[in-house]
């Protein structure tokens, strides 16, 4: 089935990128468009969407109040986050509001066509380039630490989750610890359902705030 979109962004022009870009992919129908957080909840209530992909600034209602809203009504639809460099706290502050993900504006075409595939399968996305310099910047700054431990988690556990917190696919981990993809999505599974969090996303900010993963330590691999 095709995933429906709604993009919510200020300017029209972007919009209309964003449109052509997702339709042409094929498998996405943007079923609506606003341009400031207030009127996509308003379109919200009349179309059914399964990910919306979210501006930060904007005037009115911004992505990230907007984002919160959305969220809190239900699990769907889910919030795919753009932001540029110069927003990253904004970007981070909009995963608390429980975002599924976050990619930069200038993200290639078929990254952003993969995120929201993703990310309306009920995963969330992390792009490895962008947690770095959000979670080096901010970790623990923004976002108070999930009310979890990692010590629960078997030693195969910490290592998965350590691969997540760097940004990696349940493919390239597989590669890494030569097993299937199968079983490191059984292992992410177990994670989250251990440490009592919704996402990748708030896995990613644990491993940092736990200390399991340093602020501009080197990836593993």
């Amino acid at each position: 089935m095709s995933v429906r979109v709604v993009l919510v962004d200020d300017q029209a022009l972007v919009r209309a990128g964003f449109r052509m870009v997702l339709e042409f992919s094929g498998g996405i129908t943007v079923v609506g468009e606003a341009g400031d957080g207030a009127e996509a909840l308003r379109l919200l209530r009349t179309v059914d969407a399964d990910v919306v992909v979210m501006d930060v600034r904007m005037p009115v209602l911004d992505g990230v109040a907007a984002t919160r809203e959305i969220c809190a009504a239900g699990p769907t639809p889910r919030v795919l986050v753009l932001t540029t460099f110069d927003t990253e706290a904004d970007a981070f502050a909009a995963l608390q509001a429980g975002a599924s993900g976050f990619l930069l504006k200038n993200v290639p075409p078929e990254e952003l066509v993969a995120a929201i595939h993703v990310i309306a399968t009920g995963d969330a996305v992390v792009a490895p380039r962008i947690t770095r310099r959000l979670l080096d910047r901010f970790a623990g700054a923004l976002l108070s630490a999930p009310s979890a431990s990692v010590d629960g988690l078997t030693e195969r556990e910490h290592e998965v989750l350590l691969h997540v917190a760097q940004g990696l696919s349940n493919a390239e981990i597989a590669a890494r610890l030569v097993v299937s993809e199968a079983t490191v999505k059984t292992h992410v599974g177990r994670i989250l359902a251990k440490l009592g969090l919704r996402d990748r996303v708030q896995a990613v900010v644990l491993a940092y705030e736990s200390g399991l993963v340093k602020p501009g330590s080197p990836p593993q691999g």
